[in-house]
C-alpha cells in the first residue's frame, strides 16, 4: 500500500537510510519515561548495539524491533500478575507470549499512525511477536541480542530489586533462561563472562 514515504524506504548501496528507527526510538523513550522505567532505556541501546555487532547488515526493522522488543512494560499496570501467579515465574508461557503479542501490537499501531510502509510494520510485528522465544533466523538473532544486552545491563536491577519481590530462585531461573536460549555461538561466547558474573552476584 503505497503512501508518502513509500519511495524513501530504500537501500543505497547495501546500506540501511533509517527513517522510522528516530521516531521510534523517541516513541519508546517517551512512553517509558512517563510510565517511570526509563531504566530499561540502556538496555534497548544496548540490544540494537549488539543485534549490529551480531548482524551489521541489520534492516531497519530489526533496529525498530530491537529498540522496541520490551515496549509492553511501559504499558504494564499494577494489576499484571502473570508472572507472580505462575510457578514458572518470569518463564510462563502465558506471560511470554502476553509480553511479546502485545508488543507487537503497540508497535504496529504506532507505525500505522506515522504511515509507516505496510512491509515495514508486518516486519517489525512479526520480529517482536517472537522475540523471547525465536523462531525463524531473525527472530533467534533479535531473542540473542536481547540476552546479551540483558546480562549485560540488567543483573544489577534483578539482584537488587527483583530478589526482593520474587525470590532469589526466580531470578536465577530468569538469568539461566536468558543466557541458555541464546541460539548463536557468537552470542553466547559474549554473553558467558556476564551469565557467570550474575550467578555469582546471586551467590551460586
Amino acid at each position: 500500500m503505497p503512501n508518502r514515504y513509500s519511495d524513501l524506504f530504500i537501500l543505497y548501496n547495501h546500506v540501511v537510510v533509517e527513517i522510522y528507527f528516530p521516531l521510534v526510538r523517541n516513541f519508546v523513550d517517551e512512553v517509558h519515561q512517563k510510565a517511570g522505567k526509563a531504566q530499561g532505556l540502556r538496555h534497548f541501546d544496548r540490544t540494537v548495539y549488539w543485534l549490529k555487532q551480531l548482524k551489521p547488515e541489520a534492516d531497519e526493522a530489526l533496529l525498530i524491533a530491537a529498540y522496541a522488543h520490551d515496549i509492553e512494560r511501559a504499558y504494564r499496570d499494577s494489576t499484571y500478575n502473570k508472572i507472580d501467579k505462575s510457578e514458572k515465574g518470569f518463564q510462563d508461557k502465558g506471560h511470554l507470549i502476553y509480553h511479546q503479542e502485545t508488543g507487537a501490537k503497540i508497535m504496529s499501531d504506532f507505525l500505522i499512525g506515522i504511515e509507516a510502509p505496510v512491509e515495514l510494520i508486518a516486519r517489525v510485528a512479526m520480529l517482536i511477536s517472537k522475540h523471547e522465544i525465536g523462531g525463524n533466523p531473525d527472530q533467534n538473532l533479535l531473542k540473542d541480542a536481547d540476552s546479551v544486552s540483558f546480562l549485560e545491563t540488567q543483573v544489577d536491577h534483578f539482584v537488587t530489586e527483583q530478589v526482593a519481590v520474587r525470590g532469589k530462585e526466580k531470578v536465577k531461573e530468569k538469568f539461566d533462561w536468558m543466557y541458555n536460549r541464546i541460539t548463536s555461538p557468537n552470542a553466547e561466547e559474549v554473553a558467558k563472562p556476564w551469565y557467570h558474573l550474575a550467578l555469582s552476584k546471586l551467590g551460586y
